[in-house]
């Protein structure tokens, strides 16, 4: 138990950096009457996509496929199957943002494939984090010594020091192709990586010497 006079602060601390990570999507895509004919022509479209992305290895740190749909279509009046629909959605992640438009535009071209993104991003992992931490750390000293001050004190010890979070506030920005509509070619594209604004807080408790209120 603390004997003396204590105060309790609150540090923040905000950052805005570039983005470290970008991820968009490529969405193969398949209609027919038949089922086995949209079975075939989404396996095709998918191995298509997987061709150009083995292309562009070089420029992609990852990428994951999933969320395979296959769904039939069917009449208001009953359960009469008119047509079926079939899509599968490949995620891509890359950290090397100079050849990314290509990318996607290239995807973009190839026949009932549409491409969204990009999505930007920190690493999980990112120093920024730990930076953003540290200067609400500082914040919440500089605090409470400005506090102590004001009461004639000074700061003697720490009591407690809480993490209260952070967050971070990508400025975000969505585009999206579709392949069906590039009938003279892709055109040129470059991105502009959007800012990302990192936030962290600390709460703390801070002994002090005997204010000199008199």
């Amino acid at each position: 138990m603390v004997d003396g006079p204590v105060v309790t602060v609150r540090g923040e601390a905000y950052r805005e950096v570039d983005p470290e990570v970008a991820q968009f999507t490529v969405t193969a895509l398949a209609r027919d009457r038949d089922r086995e004919v949209v079975l075939t022509r989404l396996a095709e479209r998918a191995a298509a996509i997987r061709v150009l992305l083995d292309a562009a290895e070089s420029s992609i740190d990852r990428r994951e496929t999933g969320d395979l749909r296959v769904r039939p279509e069917t009449r208001r009046s009953g359960e009469r199957v008119v047509a079926w629909h079939g899509s599968v959605v490949t995620t891509v992640t890359v950290t090397d943002f100079t050849a990314l438009g290509e990318v996607m535009l290239r995807l973009a071209d190839q026949d009932q494939v549409a491409v969204a993104g990009p999505w930007w991003s920190l690493r999980p992992d990112s120093p920024t984090y730990r930076a953003a931490r540290h200067d609400a750390l500082t914040d919440a000293v500089q605090r409470a010594r400005e506090y102590a001050e004001a009461l004639g004190a000074q700061v003697t010890d720490l009591i407690e020091l809480a993490d209260e979070g952070g967050s971070v506030q990508p400025q975000m920005m969505r585009m999206a192709f579709d392949a069906e509509t590039s009938a003279g070619g892709p055109p040129q594209l470059d991105f502009d990586p959007q800012p990302q604004q990192v936030h962290a807080a600390v709460r703390a408790r801070f002994a002090i010497t005997r204010p000199a209120l008199s």
